[in-house]
């Protein structure tokens, strides 16, 4: 028996030795996703096994989802409470000053916890059985090493896995990118050409454990002088955390003569990475050295051989902001009851994305229960299998990470089974409860969602606050896209119904000719999804006094868990209207100066009256309210409304249906109407720009609002599109959809290409067709593509073409979902803050009889939901209730 087991062992270890030359060290420009699995949100910390991170691709997947025949290394995590003495006694007295981890200052996750982790080899047969070799990985050196006794492994696979445990992770570098994306571009230093350099006989050693602060001796955070050689420790932080303060203080003291430094454990041989900064008064910051090899290798340092072995800057500020909490301060929900399970998964918020968990709750939590039977999982609690959704299927790890429809199931499923939900805190144990929300064990971080969604997003993909019915808008039209072009993966793929069907309507405008009283319904318009309505202000017929907080006076104190104080000033009274007020003006006649009649001329116009109507009540009505304006000094302003919404009544829209034409209505014929109507397509093809989009919706406008102005100036010029919106944001359709041509396929110019090509050098000019497809035109992004394939390149561009072709086939066309127009009201999404680019989000649900706050991460009963100040409502129609949509 011993016998035959050392044989199979051998020949595991000769089949990881065949393999060993496929494991790669990662670099610092990997994407290293070791933080948790590309399929579920299973990290090291959730089970005891923790998750696989392929030494091949990077990508991190846990054991029965891993691919077979492949080396992994495995990374197991698990925190403890540290043994500090008279714990009990220092808790209890309250911080006295404002910093973490320095005395009087607030304590730290690692002052409290230790973690503790544990890391093997894996290889995985092609029949899917494991076999482990345990590793040692010392994460003060950075270095792994193997136990004495046992089968030596290839240095090719520990050089891999020790690259990949040593790495910053995918998780960090996104926040990184969108950190600096809000950053000014790193300028060149005007000090590098002509440094002065002394001391040439001091050398550097290349190994860290040597490395310490010539002042304190301290062996973190360590920088060294460009001119001199000294090392000292990095800047004391205002809090009195950080460095030593060795190089600063070295750079005073020599006459602010030698002002650059680089970073001790940022420098590698990609250069790029290294952490330089200057401490020269005109320019005090973060800068480039062109030269900087040139310098490092006059202290004996050969970038070829070093790696990185600590954090940058701006990976440490991003930690910093990250942990800096200040929910902790203000015991957020501490009089609130807390639920978990299914259904009650609460979000971490990644640094204002409040407005994309808020969205997440609202339609993929179960208020959709067509959504989440598509994307969620049919049997929730403690026997829910979240590797098993059918969108899993035949998707490598590595596309699974850019998988806009893995990762909605992804993220539905964990939301809906509860299999990542923390246990419930007893109510008298709040000590415990707040240890809980940060067990790393029960924080479910979206990273994959926001990125697959908002990438290529001029406005999303940064850290960012957005406004949150954009983001829902633009989640739904991708979502959309992906369900067309990957239908082949549904069980329904013959009858595919895409998601936004749910909540698309379209309106009948119905125009009166001023000049001969002729009518005109315009029966073809876009599908909408979002009903933003106005706020009439000249409605309001009463005022409600409130005190100094305005706005959330009244108003549960969920509503108030993250307010700035800055923002809520003193008003002596807030108006007050019914929401029926508001579908009243939206539906009442308005009237347009200046309309084009084509019948009364080729270039005649002449005033209309136009009423809007709807053509079909949809299963969910998403209701925006337009509660952001812009005052007579163009600074954006919130409408400070208290909206009586009648939460328990049915909303009953049936009066809104068009009816169509009526006896007795003399109708503009459709020969008439053919010159119009190629105007308005024409208009429809001016492409948009992003930036100007997102400046114009800063200011308060609606998304269509604001696309329907560019495009009636070009597409591209702000100030002449804000013109445009003063003259005519009171015009009826100012908030309607516009038609849109199909998105050109094209995979840009011969001359990007050939620059693509030469540039590259490794490419052939095919290759770089397909990757400019693949990441609609953009040449950076392209670059990016095509080295991310390199694995299997030729698989990929074949997998590229076969979406292309499905997607590009025009789906069946679908009926609009249409039913008696009543309505009941199932969830709210409420905003805290002036204006939609800053503040906070939180999404209110109805579950069975009762209303639930998703606050993030804090998920609790509610008080006294916001009824009246929320920003985005949304209503199931009531003869749905109980009855899903069977194609779902």
């Amino acid at each position: 028996t011993i016998n035959r087991t050392h044989v199979s062992l051998q020949r595991k270890m000769d089949k990881i030795k065949e393999l060993a030359p496929s494991s790669r060290v990662a670099t610092p420009h990997d994407n290293v996703y070791h933080s948790e699995c590309a399929y579920t949100f299973h990290s090291p910390y959730t089970t005891e096994k923790g998750i696989l991170v392929s030494l091949k691709t990077f990508v991190g997947t846990i054991d029965s989802l891993a691919p077979s025949n492949d080396l992994f290394v495995r990374i197991v995590k698990r925190r403890v409470p540290k043994d500090v003495p008279n714990s009990t006694e220092s808790n209890s007295e309250a911080p006295t000053t404002l910093g973490m981890g320095v005395e009087g200052g607030f304590a730290r996750e690692e002052d409290k916890y230790d973690t503790i982790s544990t890391h093997s080899i894996v290889y995985k047969s092609p029949e899917g059985n494991l076999t482990e070799f345990p590793v040692v990985y010392n994460s003060e050196t950075a270095t792994i090493s193997q136990p004495s006794e046992g089968e030596r492994l290839p240095e090719q696979v520990l050089l891999s896995a020790q690259s990949i445990l040593r790495h910053a992770g995918w998780a960090i570098q996104q926040e990184v990118q969108s950190w600096q994306l809000d950053q000014e571009p790193i300028p060149v230093s005007k000090y590098a050409a002509n440094l002065p350099v002394v001391n040439l006989d001091k050398r550097i050693s290349p190994r860290a454990q040597d490395w310490k602060c010539e002042k304190s001796g301290a062996t973190d955070n360590l920088w060294l002088n460009l001119s001199d050689g000294y090392i000292g420790g990095g800047r004391r932080n205002w809090d009195g955390s950080g460095g030593s303060n060795g190089a600063l203080d070295h750079f005073m003291e020599t006459g602010k003569l030698y002002p650059l430094v680089v970073k001790l454990g940022t420098i590698t041989a990609d250069i790029d990475t290294a952490d330089c900064y200057s401490y020269a008064p005109d320019e005090d910051g973060p800068v480039k050295i062109p030269n900087l090899i040139e310098l490092l290798e006059q202290r004996g340092i050969r970038i070829a051989s070093m790696q990185k072995t600590v954090k940058t800057t701006a990976e440490l500020e991003v930690e910093l902001n990250a942990n800096y909490a200040f929910d902790a301060i203000t015991e957020a929900g501490s009089k609130l009851i807390a639920i978990s399970g299914p259904g009650y998964q609460g979000l971490q918020n990644l640094g204002n994305s409040c407005y994309m968990n808020s969205v997440a709750q609202l339609l993929l939590s179960g208020t959709v229960p067509e959504m989440a039977g598509r994307y969620g999982i049919p049997s929730a609690g403690a026997d829910a299998d979240v590797t098993k959704h059918p969108l899993l299927n035949d998707i490598n790890p590595k596309q699974a990470v850019d998988d806009l429809l893995v990762q909605t199931a992804k993220l539905s499923c964990a939301l809906t089974s509860g299999v990542f939900a923390q246990p419930t805190p007893m109510e008298e144990d709040t000590e415990k409860e707040q240890d809980s929300t940060i067990d790393p064990k029960y924080r479910l971080a979206p990273r994959m969602m926001k990125h697959v969604v908002g990438k290529d997003h001029v406005e999303f993909r940064t850290q960012q606050q957005q406004d949150a019915p954009q983001f829902l808008q633009y989640f739904l039209e991708q979502l959309d896209r992906a369900e067309h072009k990957g239908s082949t993966r549904f069980s329904s793929q013959d009858s595919l119904v895409t998601s936004s069907h749910l909540f698309s309507f379209a309106t009948v405008p119905r125009l009166v000719c001023a000049a001969d009283g002729k009518v005109k319904y315009i029966t073809n318009q876009p599908a909408e999804t979002i009903w933003s309505l106005p706020i009439p202000m000249d409605r309001a017929n009463r005022k409600m006094d409130v005190d100094d907080d305005n706005e959330t006076a009244g108003a549960p104190a969920e509503k108030r868990l993250k307010s700035n104080p800055a923002e809520t000033k003193e008003e002596e009274e807030v108006f007050a209207m019914r929401l029926q007020d508001c579908i009243d003006a939206w539906s009442a006649p308005h009237s347009l100066p200046e309309y084009r009649w084509p019948h009364l001329g080729s270039s005649a116009s002449s005033a209309a009256e136009q009423t809007l109507r709807f053509s079909n009540f949809p299963r969910y009505l998403l209701i925006q309210m337009q509660r952001y304006t812009l005052g007579a000094d163009w600074i954006p302003k919130k409408l400070n409304v208290h909206l009586d919404v009648a939460h328990n009544d049915v909303l009953d829209l049936s009066s809104l249906k068009s009816s169509g034409p009526q006896d007795g209505e003399s109708l503009v014929s459709e020969e008439e109407e053919g010159e119009s109507s190629a105007q308005e397509k024409q208009s429809s093809s001016v492409v948009i720009d992003e930036a100007a989009l997102a400046q114009l919706m800063s200011m308060g406008f609606s998304f269509n609002g604001c696309k329907r102005a560019l495009t009636k100036v070009g597409g591209s010029d702000v100030e002449a599109a804000m013109n445009w919106v003063f003259d005519h944001s009171t015009d009826p359709d100012f908030n309607d959809p516009m038609d849109e041509e199909p998105a050109s396929t094209d995979s840009g110019d011969d001359g990007i290409v050939a620059s693509l090509v030469e540039s590259l050098g490794c490419f052939t000019a095919d290759q770089v067709r397909a990757a400019l497809k693949a990441t609609g035109g953009a040449a950076d992004r392209a670059a990016d593509w095509l080295f991310s394939h390199m694995d299997d390149l030729d698989g990929a561009i074949a997998a590229l073409s076969k979406e292309t072709s499905s997607s590009t086939s025009t789906p069946p066309k679908v009926s609009l979902d249409d039913g008696e127009g009543k309505y009941s009201l199932v969830g709210m999404v409420s905003h805290i803050g002036k204006n939609t680019g800053s503040g906070h989000y939180v999404a209110h649900l109805k579950r069975g009889d009762k209303w639930v706050i998703f606050n993030d991460e804090n998920v609790a009963i509610s008080e006294t939901p916001p009824f009246p100040h929320a920003y985005l409502y949304l209503y199931q129609r009531v003869d749905t209730v109980g009855a899903p949509h069977p194609t779902y």
